[in-house]
């Protein structure tokens, strides 16, 4: 498929029909994905999909559609200058020009989205690679019973943006995920524990860590006990605390802030939480999943921060809210799907890790410290656990997604592991926690080295002051 010339008829049937610009996004991707189950494979699928979507704008009334089969563009294009005979003008509808500079040819700009390993992986090592996951499951321990979700997922995807301003640009990019759950009994408890990695470069990938790690996880439950309420300090493993972030993110957007869903709107330079948090995002981090050369509108990604020392220092915008705000992109369009119109969302959304502590990664040609997939760590040689004379070390909470995205209350059930004198004492579970988010960020006393991503939001550990726990 000729991408560029589909997309550029397109774009000037559009204009002949009277519209003042036109974009055309294509997104095409072919995914391989294995479940095996008792050494055997239980499924292998795999998949080509193609969708191209249209947005027009014609005298400030947006109109959009999107297909499935390139030989319907021109239909698509009809439905959508229609459209704009049904919604209302805005004057902040834009679709955007061309970065400057301009990225060099294929518009990379030597941003490491693309892994061959990934783009070159055949069924027979995808299967491999699912099996020694699910190996390292079940030979971390003898009390490991069951292996649920054993998955190894490879995709590679291939985004193209052309516009009537002029951007004309088309990426290339892959991703692994392991996905795993593991089921643990002592013959009195039964308990599941789940790990999972992903990554836009096979090599950041430890299937067997990933598979150990749910097997320990799921161990670490078994006898778990409720407990009294109690006040306690707190440390979020940072599976719990890339949740709490992930709640705090959608308060930075632009879009929310202008819709008024936002409990950080009218902050900016005012000090919202802990001054040892700073908060990153970074779309050009090489291989995070959340790593791309330009937004879904072919606005140029960037790094940024946007909390820094527990200052709020800046929102996230597409070409939308930014022109309604007197400001530029800061490359965060982000679409749900070609299904959908390029809304705000964060790229690499991370916690920067403690700086006095020797943190493990590697830095790239700019001397940048980079992180993966990092094994996960709840260890009682992690310092934060080391200096806890009491309190509950969270290893899973339940219910993050019901907090309140307006106002940032929450009320959730964790479970995790009672910590005296720097280590473990007993598993807890049934506990419950709830508060408001920047009151839980503004009490952080100490911030881990031990950053890690799910997905394209990632956290250390953090250690938070005296809390209300509740059974």
């Amino acid at each position: 498929m000729d991408t560029g010339l589909l997309a550029s008829d397109a774009v000037e049937q559009a204009l002949k029909s009277g519209c003042d610009a036109a974009e055309v996004f294509i997104k095409t991707s072919k995914r391989l994905s294995v479940e095996v189950k008792y050494k055997a494979v239980e499924a292998l699928e795999a998949a080509n999909d193609c969708g191209i979507a249209v947005r027009v704008l014609k005298n400030r009334k947006l109109g959009f559609s999107y297909i499935t089969k390139p030989e319907e563009l021109r239909q698509a294009v009809e439905k959508a200058v229609e459209g704009t005979l049904w919604t209302e003008a805005d004057q902040y509808n834009e679709i955007p020009n061309p970065p400057h500079p301009p990225f060099d040819k294929g518009g990379m700009g030597g941003i490491l989205v693309l892994d061959k390993e990934i783009e070159n992986i055949s069924e027979e090592d995808a299967i491999k690679k699912a099996f020694i996951l699910e190996e390292g499951a079940v030979n971390f321990d003898k009390r490991i019973k069951k292996v649920r979700n054993a998955m190894a997922i490879f995709s590679v995807s291939t985004t193209a943006i052309y516009n009537s301003k002029g951007i004309n640009i088309s990426y290339k990019t892959s991703a692994a995920t392991a996905h795993i759950l593991a089921l643990a009994s002592d013959g009195q408890d039964n308990q599941l524990g789940g790990d999972f990695a992903v990554s836009r470069r096979l090599s950041d990938i430890d299937f067997t860590s990933t598979g150990a790690n749910a097997s320990k996880m799921a161990i670490s439950f078994l006898g778990a006990r409720k407990i009294s309420p109690v006040k306690a300090p707190v440390i979020l493993d940072s599976s719990t605390a890339f949740n709490f972030l992930g709640i705090l993110s959608a308060s930075l957007s632009a879009d929310a802030v202008q819709k008024k869903r936002s409990f950080l709107a009218g902050k900016i330079g005012e000090q919202i939480i802990s001054p040892l948090i700073n908060v990153i995002d970074n779309a050009l981090m090489p291989w995070g999943i959340g790593t791309k050369p330009v937004d879904d509108e072919g606005m140029p990604g960037s790094k940024k921060t946007l909390i820094s020392e527990g200052r709020l220092t800046a929102f996230i915008h597409n070409t939308y809210t930014a022109k309604k705000d007197g400001v530029a992109s800061t490359g965060n369009a982000v679409r749900g799907s070609f299904k959908s119109l390029p809304g705000v969302d964060v790229t690499n959304l991370y916690i920067e890790p403690y700086k006095k502590v020797r943190i493990q990664g590697f830095k790239d040609l700019r001397g940048q410290v980079i992180f993966h997939s990092n094994p996960r760590t709840f260890e009682p040689s992690n310092p934060l656990i080391k200096s806890l004379s009491k309190g509950l070390l969270v290893l899973d909470a339940m219910g993050v997604h019901t907090a309140n995205p307006i106002s940032g209350d929450f009320s959730i059930g964790i479970s995790g592991l009672w910590i005296e004198n720097g280590s473990a004492v007993y598993p807890v579970k049934e506990a419950l926690i709830s508060g408001n988010i920047l009151e839980l960020f503004k009490k952080v006393e100490e911030v881990g080295s031990d950053l890690r991503f799910y997905g394209n939001i990632g956290s250390p550990s953090l250690l938070i002051g005296e809390m209300d726990i509740s059974a």
